[in-house]
Parts: C-alpha cells; sequence; structure tokens
C-alpha cells in the first residue's frame, strides 16, 4: 500500500495533476524533478485483441473483475467502428462491472466463461457455446426443433443462492435546452443525494474513476466534444457501493443525458423506496425529466456481475415527465388500465406523473402492468408503429 502511494504521488507529480483520493497519494519521499514529463501515448495506438475474425474480435481477460478500463472501452469502440462484436473470454471465476455488462448488448458481443464441465458458455444468458464460423455462438440442443429452438445452459450458471442481497436499479433520461449556462450531472447528484445522504464520490471516462465528483469538470468535458458524445462512469462509497454510466449526447431537442444507476444493499440493509417519490420530484421540477424506471432486484450489493443466473429486476415505478403528459392527447396520461392511479408531482398545472408498480422481487407479474401501462401510453398510434 505504501509502495502505491509512492507510485501515486510520484506519477501525479510528474504530471502536474492529483491523485484521488488524496489519502491514497501519501508520499515516502516524493522530489520534484525538473524537466521530465509523462510520455503520451502514441497517437496511434490501438487496443490489440487475441483472435480476429471477420465476425468478432476477440480478448481474453484472465483477472478477477472485467472493467471498463480505456484499454477496453477502446477496444469496443474499434470493434464498432469495424462493425464487428467484441467477444470477452474470462475463467470461472471472474466478475463483470456492470458498465461492461450494460455495453455487451449487441449481438455478436458477448461474456464468454470457461467452463469445465461445458466448455464455455455465455456469463449473461448461460447459454453453451461453442467456437464456430468465426466466432462463439450458441449450441443447439439434441431435442429442439425449428418451432422450439431451445439452447441448453450451463450447470454453473444454474448454481445459485439467494444471499438476500439486492440492488435497487434506476435509469432516466434528462433532456436539458442547450445553454452556455448549463451544467450536467446535477439530475445524477440530486437522485444520489435523495438515496444515500450524499453526493458520488468519483467519476472518469474509464474505470477504475479516477477523479473527485465534479459536476463542473463533466460538463467540461462534454461541452468539449460536442457533437461527439460523451460517456462516463460515476462511483460511490464502500459503505453504499452505487455505481452510474452516464451518455451525454448532443441533440435536436437539446442536451440530453440517459442514466443507469444501481445501489447495492445486503441482507440485513432495506433499499430507501420511501424516498423514490421526492426523488422524482426533483427530477421532474428541477432537472427536465423525461422519463423514469425504477427497479428493484435479487443481486449482489457489491454491484459485481457474476457468470450465474440473477434475477431480473421488477418495476417499482415509472415516472412521465411534465413534458411528455403535456403533449400526450386528452387525459391519456391519467387515466390508465392499472389499478392505482398516477401521482402527479410539481406544479399542478403542469405536473409530471408517478405510476406505482407492485415492485416485489420474487413476483414477475409487475412486467405485465408495465407493458400494459407502456401500450396505453403509446396508444394506438404508438402499438401501430412498433
Amino acid at each position: 500500500e505504501q509502495l502505491a502511494g509512492t507510485f501515486a504521488a510520484r506519477l501525479a507529480s510528474l504530471a502536474g495533476g492529483t491523485a484521488w483520493p488524496r489519502a491514497a497519494a501519501r508520499s515516502l519521499a516524493v522530489v520534484e524533478t525538473d524537466g521530465v514529463s509523462v510520455a503520451p501515448a502514441p497517437a496511434a495506438a490501438q487496443p490489440a485483441v487475441d483472435v480476429l475474425t471477420d465476425k468478432v474480435a476477440v480478448v481474453i481477460q484472465d483477472r478477477p473483475v472485467v472493467a471498463m478500463t480505456a484499454w477496453l472501452s477502446d477496444a469496443f469502440r474499434a470493434a464498432a467502428q469495424a462493425e464487428l462484436g467484441l467477444q470477452i473470454v474470462t475463467p470461472a471465476g471472474t466478475t463483470l462491472s456492470p458498465a461492461v455488462r450494460d455495453s455487451l448488448g449487441g449481438w455478436p458481443s458477448r461474456w464468454v466463461v470457461q467452463d469445465e464441465r461445458d466448455g464455455y458458455y455465455d456469463g449473461l444468458s448461460g447459454a453453451v457455446l461453442r467456437w464456430q464460423e468465426g466466432m462463439f455462438a450458441t449450441v443447439v440442443a439434441v431435442d429442439a426443433t425449428p418451432d422450439d429452438p431451445r439452447t441448453p445452459v450451463a450447470a454453473a450458471f444454474k448454481e445459485v443462492a439467494d444471499t438476500g442481497e439486492r440492488q435497487l436499479a434506476v435509469s432516466f433520461r434528462a433532456v436539458h435546452p442547450a445553454d452556455d449556462r448549463l451544467v450536467l450531472g446535477g439530475a445524477l447528484e440530486s437522485v444520489w443525494r435523495e438515496l444515500t445522504g450524499g453526493p458520488p464520490a468519483g467519476w472518469g471516462t474509464a474505470e477504475p474513476a479516477n477523479l473527485p465528483w465534479s459536476p463542473a469538470r463533466l460538463t467540461e468535458l462534454a461541452f468539449g466534444r460536442s457533437p461527439e458524445p460523451t460517456w462516463a462512469v460515476v462511483v460511490g462509497t464502500p459503505e453504499r457501493p452505487g455505481l452510474a454510466t452516464v451518455r451525454i449526447s448532443r441533440t435536436k431537442a437539446g442536451v440530453e443525458e440517459d442514466v443507469r444507476l444501481a445501489f447495492g444493499y445486503g441482507a440485513g440493509e432495506e433499499p430507501p423506496l420511501d424516498a423514490l417519490r421526492r426523488t422524482a420530484e426533483t427530477l421532474a421540477t428541477r432537472h427536465h425529466l423525461q422519463s423514469m424506471l425504477i427497479q428493484l432486484r435479487k443481486a449482489r450489493r457489491d454491484l459485481g456481475v457474476p457468470p450465474r443466473f440473477e434475477g431480473p429486476g421488477v418495476p417499482v415505478a415509472f415516472v412521465l415527465g411534465a413534458e411528455e403528459v403535456r403533449t400526450m392527447p386528452g387525459d391519456r396520461a391519467r387515466h390508465t388500465p392499472l389499478s392505482e392511479p398516477p401521482v402527479p408531482l410539481g406544479p399542478k398545472a403542469r405536473p409530471a406523473l408517478y405510476y406505482p408498480l407492485p415492485g416485489d422481487p420474487s413476483d414477475l407479474a409487475g412486467w405485465a402492468d408495465f407493458e400494459r401501462l407502456m401500450r396505453h401510453l403509446k396508444g394506438p398510434e404508438g402499438a401501430e408503429g412498433a
């Protein structure tokens, strides 16, 4: 630990920067060095891959946790630009950062887990995989039919136990008018304060997040990169694990912030469900909220993604921003097929609407209510275009 602290302080001194957390850089013997600077990365540096085909780039990550490092972020970007999938191969004991999991949504990108019994399987779905036709792809079950093309699930993926740990997941979109005085990150900080009692601890454009939380610096970075989008990760503290990914985009509507946030809770800890309505009202009245979905799920407190089955989250509430409510025809937003009416948030003349949902992580029926609500809000014209 002392050696790492010395290294961090030395690097900060040479680069003319700071270390975070500051306590990590307590130097044993750091001196100023004149005329020395950190060597820049090669201008044409490209992320290396272990296997490259005409369909995917494959990287092997033999480490306990695969995080969205600057290198892996570059690999995702390079694969996307080349119209390739990215497949990450790991040992069985590895976990993913939520930021990496969320980046693996598009086929044929996937997390490939090595397994003694089944060879390889998808760490997010459990599907048994084989290397075929230039990529890891699912294996079709022996008894599969064209009408039922089942895929065998790895035995290791199904070995789960309920630990009582849970995660509260919040995803929302805010659309701000483009303005030179706009400061980004305020909506996320408001959610963090309402649900944890304090602001985020740090942020960065890669993991591990290496900067103390600063909406001003996040705004400066996003404006400097505009019109290109900006992606950032925001983290909490060990006392209340939290991780958010933020995507900032310049669109015709203004400046959009798409946020995916999760907090972890142990078996003896209660998620602050009583603060959700207040949190939603803060976003709706102060931060140009467009929409928000809140879920509760059985998953690890430390937010790590294991190569095991974790049940899907269940919806606790959905929120529709004031502008979306205003533009919806008639009273469609206020009169829904749900048993419980929506709760108005903010000014009576121009409210946002909070739709409570069951939110029981052991009962997936809440998704049926959510789907009925979405079909109703979209209306006949939305259903035809779906």
